[in-house]
């Protein structure tokens, strides 16, 4: 019997995934719970097997959760969910330890499915997104040119860039303006979204990534609740 704990904070589709999943004989949901901030310490009360993870969890966010998962509990794997599937959030998800990379409308026969697999220790993943990822146009920026960029993304104004990576403020605006031709940009603001967006430049902001709605972030009302 494999065992599992869903987290998703929409009621609907939680109640959804664990009516469908509960009618596979070989299946039983241990736990579901409706805010990040609930995931690890339920997954260490319950062990599941496999946790399927929203990615957009109020509080802690599934990707985060997946690799605090990952390090605490790494017998149990993770499965993120999404709404909205793309390359940097696939990359996210495997630099986070997950197993599994789903949409949310995949039918319920795929889904579990998905779990039997992440269970004996496969990777699975959205086969549109996995040929989309493989399609996806490679990092054109050199190391350097990523720590120019990541430091322009946090609002750094040259001289500030200049002095962090000790280069002169004519070498950081030469950066600059070879990292626009590469991305075909012409703000900075504009050559940030693309790196962030095509997975070279991350962000510990997921709304930034377009992979997440942004929602309440505050304390979850409750404890987890024990599937029945």
């Amino acid at each position: 019997m494999i065992s599992v704990l869903i987290a998703e904070d929409m009621h609907l589709v939680r109640g959804a995934m664990v009516a469908l999943l509960s009618t596979e004989d070989d299946i039983k949901v241990v736990g579901e719970v409706g805010h990040g901030d609930e995931v690890v310490s339920s997954c260490l009360q319950h062990r599941p097997d496999v946790a399927l993870l929203d990615i957009g969890l109020p509080g802690t966010d599934g990707l985060t959760a997946a690799a605090e998962l990952h390090r605490r509990l790494p017998e149990c794997a993770t499965v993120i969910l999404t709404g909205l599937a793309t390359p940097a959030a696939l990359h996210r998800a495997l630099d986070a330890g997950a197993r599994g990379f789903v949409v949310k409308d995949t039918p319920a026969s795929q889904l579990a499915d998905c779990v039997r697999r992440v269970a004996t220790g496969q990777r699975v993943v959205d086969p549109e997104l996995a040929v989309a990822t493989l399609n996806a146009k490679p990092n054109p920026l050199t190391p350097r040119e990523l720590e120019v960029l990541q430091a322009a993304a946090e609002g750094a104004p040259v001289g500030e860039i200049a002095d962090r990576l000790c280069l002169s403020g004519g070498t950081v605006r030469n950066y600059l303006a070879r990292i626009l031709t590469k991305v075909d940009a012409r703000t900075r603001v504009e050559a940030v979204r693309i790196a962030r967006e095509a997975g070279w430049l991350w962000s510990d902001d997921l709304t930034e990534l377009g992979l997440i709605r942004r929602r309440d972030t505050g304390a979850p009302a409750g404890r987890a609740n024990s599937a029945r």
